[in-house]
């Protein structure tokens, strides 16, 4: 075998640990949805009433589903160190008791707020087909891809501060209404997104322990902010350019 095809063959140089982190964040600059046309509109108090309440209804599969992803991670992870951090992630979503009644709560106090009724944003009868679909490929990405890389899809939280501090200063400041105590959510995710994020950054670091493997993160950093991408392009498609709302979806008032 020629020296050229020995150094052809060679397997990529493993990234250092600073690397690994900035070709994860450059994801982050390049995709993450607060750079979409849609929340765009949201944040800067472009849209009608109705439009809100979609995007809260339809956003709503995707914080449902977040609790039985990680569950389906833990569900498969041997490693007792890892569930027991993994755990908490669930109960942020789902709650642990009356002190404490979770994520998802959180949010039906927000969709409460804008009008909707309960019962009909739990069932998920009104959202967008391309929602559900979005949100159970990430459900079935998690359950079936290598541990690390299903560690790494959560990672986009690295990047969701900046989006929930805009979103609690734009919807405060140009919806009328909107008001702090529907917007909690978000105010709880500051502190929680950063310390799950750096949890799961550390874990990729120590446990992907190949080039390909690096890259296989960094993808699913790519694959998940392709999630929350394409969610925003159906409510886009559907309650901004006229006519689009596909039969059986959610239809505000007026539309």
């Amino acid at each position: 075998m020629s020296d050229r095809r020995q150094q052809a063959e060679a397997p990529a140089e493993l990234w250092t640990p600073d690397e690994f982190e900035a070709a994860v964040r450059a994801v982050g600059a390049e995709r993450y949805h607060d750079k979409h046309p849609f929340h765009q509109l949201l944040h800067g108090g472009k849209l009608a009433k109705g439009q809100v309440q979609a995007w809260a209804l339809n956003r709503y599969c995707y914080q449902s589903a977040v609790p039985r992803k990680d569950a389906a991670l833990m569900a498969r992870c041997h490693d007792r160190e890892l569930r027991r951090e993994w755990m908490h992630r669930i109960l942020d979503h789902d709650g642990s008791g009356p002190d404490e009644p979770g994520g998802i709560e959180r949010w039906l106090i927000l969709t409460d707020g804008l009008g909707l009724d309960r019962d009909y944003v739990v069932s998920r009868d009104g959202a967008l087909p391309a929602t559900k679909f979005a949100v159970e490929a990430y459900v079935n990405f998690v359950r079936e891809q290598p541990l690390t890389v299903a560690v790494a899809s959560s990672l986009t939280e690295l990047f969701a501060p900046k989006i929930h501090k805009e979103r609690i200063s734009g919807m405060l400041e140009n919806y009328d209404f909107i008001d702090d105590k529907v917007m909690a959510y978000f105010r709880r995710r500051l502190d929680q997104a950063p310390r799950d994020a750096d949890f799961a950054l550390d874990y990729i670091k120590t446990h992907a322990k190949t080039r390909e493997e690096q890259e296989a993160c960094v993808d699913a950093v790519r694959f998940k902010c392709n999630v929350l991408w394409v969610q925003l392009d159906a409510l886009h498609h559907a309650y901004v350019a006229p006519g689009n709302i596909p039969p059986g979806a959610f239809r505000p008032e007026g539309m």
